[in-house]
């Protein structure tokens, strides 16, 4: 049934006033577009109160909940904040715990360890350390993990060694929480001889140790070598391959270290003060010996480390020959001509 006002302009059509027909109908037409835009206009509103409350049902400050298993969020400052403990809780979901290397500190603190693999090989190895509060679960920003210290009992001649070793510190400013040391162990652990790791630790001025630990080193598959030693004079030198595992076809970003062993052997191999050059040459000694070009030698970096770039062609066991430069670049290992004309001094790795 029309309404009056459509009664009203309909009454006037029959009138016979002109163009009231058509008249009514633009009105009417006007109409229901107002009422078209009114409607629109309340759908809008309501999304934006959606919006609002969606927003304000999370933290005060805006930021959305955030809940970690076993940590409760207390405000306390000598802790993660909740999204940096996010941040540590997802890094250390890509690792795994060495539960024998825990540590727990005058009944208030916990030392926790990792390791990618949760074990050690023969080789460079990283370890990471995050310390968290009893009371909250929470992780714990500022603590400090000192005299890393793996030793080796030589069982048959009851002599002990220890292996390099690099220092534990920060390594990502989006994870402060999170320490990271390393240990190259120069052998694994057999029948003949055994392996132990102890560490320091201090949290918020209180500190705590280990003693050593009974450890197991495994041995790298067999036809892999990633550390090798080389003497100067009376002094030995061990050269450590950074995770070679991570190394695909192409070019890859490579890092060594150079460590020298101490004068007394059950003290860690610290980084060697001299700067030395590593020049390579990758080799497939399966496929004929045949090299891969767009190698960069491995230069001393201000953090100890000594950086460069592969590049491997193929998938397959490469052979990385090295040849060892002093900083007035004299070669002082490797480099030398075999009877297959490369050097004896390599690292083996499989990709």
């Amino acid at each position: 049934m029309p309404n009056v006002w459509y009664a009203k302009c309909y009454k006037r059509a029959i009138a016979g006033e002109a163009d009231s027909a058509h008249l009514c109908i633009d009105l009417e037409t006007t109409k229901n577009r107002s009422k078209m835009r009114k409607k629109f206009n309340l759908f809008l509103a309501a999304l934006v109160l959606v919006g609002l409350a969606a927003c304000n049902s999370n933290d005060d400050d805006g930021t959305p909940d955030i809940e970690i298993p076993g940590i409760t969020f207390d405000g306390d400052i000598d802790c993660c904040s909740a999204e940096e403990a996010l941040q540590v809780y997802k890094f250390l979901q890509t690792v795994k715990i060495l539960p024998e290397l825990s540590l727990s500190i005058d009944g208030k603190y916990d030392i926790t360890a990792y390791a990618a693999a949760g074990g050690f090989h023969t080789g460079y190895n990283e370890i990471f350390f995050v310390a968290t509060k009893k009371i909250s679960g929470n992780y714990i920003k500022n603590f400090e993990i000192s005299d890393l210290t793996p030793l080796m009992h030589m069982v048959k001649m009851d002599m002990y060694h220890s292996t390099p070793v690099g220092a534990v510190e920060s390594f990502d400013s989006s994870i402060l929480a999170v320490k990271r040391g390393w240990v190259s162990y120069i052998m694994s652990s057999s029948d003949g001889g055994t392996w132990a790791l102890a560490y320091n630790a201090k949290v918020l001025g209180t500190t705590g140790e280990t003693g050593p630990i009974d450890i197991t080193v495994n041995a790298l598959p067999e036809g892999q070598a990633w550390v090798k030693s080389f003497k100067v004079g009376d002094d030995t030198y061990y050269l450590s391959i950074v995770n070679p595992t991570n190394w695909k076809t192409g070019t890859n970003a490579a890092t060594a270290y150079v460590s020298k062993k101490s004068a007394k052997a059950t003290t860690p191999y610290a980084l060697a003060a001299e700067r030395f050059t590593i020049e390579i040459d990758p080799r497939m000694p399966d496929m004929g010996n045949h090299t891969s070009p767009d190698n960069t030698a491995l230069t001393r970096q201000d953090d100890g480390s000594n950086r460069g770039t592969i590049n491997l062609t193929m998938t397959g066991l490469w052979r990385i020959h090295l040849t060892v430069k002093d900083a007035e670049g004299n070669v002082v290992a490797g480099g030398d001509d075999l009877s297959d004309g490369y050097s004896s001094l390599f690292w083996d790795v499989t990709i």
